[in-house]
């Protein structure tokens, strides 16, 4: 069962914000819409193997520690999970199946807490839905949350 402070997401700017009910109180969500909102719009941490946008590698050492993203939440994890998913580096991706398959990967690592959570992996599927347009779709039980990445033109 989930229970996470509700969120509204605005499909125009990409941005979430936390829900207010009628009194002004913050609302709370038993879905899994919120948690599935939050993994796919952080950034997870590159590994040092991962060949970011900017096009450095682990051979030419990144001038902060921040190239590599990553949330707040990372730190705070009790468990030591990484949240987020790893999307921000098809920034400059080509159109391409193996960044089609990259893009399926990053989300089913991102989501992997799904199965430890509910027992049953989440259903992504992700496919290019017009010129340089990523589209992917996300099931968590009965929830559906579909999204869209641009890659480079």
């Amino acid at each position: 069962m989930f229970i996470d402070l509700g969120l509204t997401f605005d499909p125009l700017t990409r941005r979430c914000d936390l829900t207010l009910g009628e009194d002004f109180d913050l609302v709370l969500d038993t879905s899994s819409v919120p948690a599935m909102l939050v993994t796919a719009g952080l950034d997870r941490r590159a590994d040092p193997d991962d060949e970011l946008p900017e096009g450095r590698t682990q051979f030419l050492a990144p001038a902060s520690f921040s190239e590599r993203r990553g949330g707040i939440i990372d730190a705070l994890s009790p468990i030591g999970r990484p949240g987020g998913c790893k999307m921000w580096l098809l920034d400059r991706a080509k159109q391409t199946e193996a960044t089609r398959q990259l893009a399926e990967y990053w989300l089913q690592e991102g989501f992997a807490w799904v199965e430890q959570e509910t027992g049953e992996p989440a259903t992504i599927e992700v496919d290019w839905v017009r010129e340089h347009t990523l589209g992917y779709r996300i099931q968590v039980d009965d929830e559906t949350l579909s999204l869209t990445k641009r890659v480079a033109d």
